[in-house]
């Protein structure tokens, strides 16, 4: 039998959710596992999160068995996953110790708040830059990203007096048959209103356009993500400044990557004959 099988035959028989202590001693009690570790009981710990539906860092299991008991109260408490999403609506919420919380889950969670920290600070930058460079910045994001057919000569900076609402424009193929218009506004505390969405959609029905994104290093209001939504005559993408933040990580623009760290599991089929 193996440690999930023995888990798994612990908590078929409770009728109430268990700790990993108490699921530890459960199997030690009915001999349903002999343990070889230093820490058998960090050993139940690890192998419930890993299979714990709603728990998700690099070294977690695909294969989901168990589920957090989201009424306990204190430790945390787990039980069998029946299949239900609603089991683990709240488990954010869920309080867990840092004695609970794998090494992966610790790394990944500073490693969340670390990325935020540095959205942060890319907001500052774009927010102290000239308005002329954040439209440059996200034209060369789009081109980064896969769009236009040539990244030296397929983007083009319009703005500036008598825009006309454009900001930029990515030509999609040789030819300029299929266009992508950009309009970009470095708002730093106001979120985007309605009617700048409209001037948007009407500049580009002028042009004949299709597509458009809209890059704000702010936020946009909801009735400006409705507008967006609703238009019909054009395809429009917002993109809001934590949006634009995570875009320029993923894409290496205005960061440098100073380490990296490896997070390994380990291979049990290396052990077995």
């Amino acid at each position: 039998m193996t440690i999930v099988e023995a888990i798994i035959k612990v908590l078929t028989g409770s009728k109430e959710s268990l700790t990993h202590k108490e699921i530890y001693e459960e199997i030690v009690k009915r001999n349903l596992y002999s343990f070889g570790a230093k820490s058998p009981r960090s050993v139940v710990s690890g192998i419930l999160r890993k299979h714990c539906y709603g728990l998700d860092f690099p070294s977690a299991s695909p294969k989901k068995i168990f589920a957090v008991d989201i009424r306990s109260k204190g430790s945390t408490h787990y039980k069998l996953w029946d299949g239900r999403v609603s089991d683990v609506e709240n488990l954010k919420s869920q309080s867990t110790s840092k004695q609970e919380l794998l090494p992966e889950e610790t790394l990944q969670k500073n490693h969340s708040a670390h990325l935020d920290y540095i959205k942060k600070e890319l907001l500052d930058c774009i927010h102290s830059s000239d308005p002329a460079f954040f439209e440059k910045l996200v034209l060369e994001l789009l081109l980064r990203m896969g769009y236009g057919w040539n990244s030296n000569i397929a983007g083009i900076v319009v703005g500036g007096a008598g825009d006309h609402g454009i900001d930029g424009i990515i030509n999609e193929d040789k030819l300029g048959l299929e266009s992508i218009y950009i309009q970009a506004k470095r708002y730093t505390s106001s979120s985007v209103p309605p009617n700048e969405i409209r001037e948007f959609i009407g500049s580009m029905s002028l042009k004949g356009a299709r597509k458009g994104v809209f890059f704000s290093s702010s936020k946009f209001t909801k009735q400006a993500q409705d507008h967006a939504d609703q238009s019909t005559a054009v395809k429009i993408t917002l993109i809001d400044g934590e949006k634009l933040c995570d875009l320029l990580i993923q894409h290496g623009m205005g960061v440098v990557k100073i380490k990296e760290y490896s997070v390994f599991s380990v291979d049990r089929n290396f052990f077995q004959e």
